[in-house]
């Protein structure tokens, strides 16, 4: 049974070089990383057409789970994977209550 998730953390604002396609391509060739980090309930890759603007927003089970991964070399490679311009705008937060438990 999966963790009911207790922090989100988004990051917004991602500007690329790449192309939407490649872009696509690199985050679907990196999905088996994320399965693997601990304590990810779930990962949505989100794009903002109009702005031309990529997000990934991350739902965890704890914050000591979002602390390991802010400190991992999965995290540390987004900037350079997916050729960021500028970097994310970071936002953290915390789960008060679900819809669905």
């Amino acid at each position: 049974m999966t963790a009911q998730p207790k922090i989100m953390l988004i990051l917004g604002g991602l500007k690329s070089k790449l192309s939407r396609e490649e872009l696509e391509r690199r985050y679907k060739e990196r999905m088996p990383e994320f399965r693997k980090v601990p304590g990810l309930v779930q990962k949505y890759y989100s794009y903002d057409e109009a702005a031309n603007e990529w997000a990934g927003i991350y739902l965890w089970e704890s914050e000591e789970a979002l602390a390991a991964y802010l400190e991992s070399d999965l995290k540390k490679s987004i900037a350079e994977a997916y050729e960021l311009t500028a970097p994310p705008k970071i936002q953290r937060l915390p789960i008060v209550d679900t819809l669905r438990k």
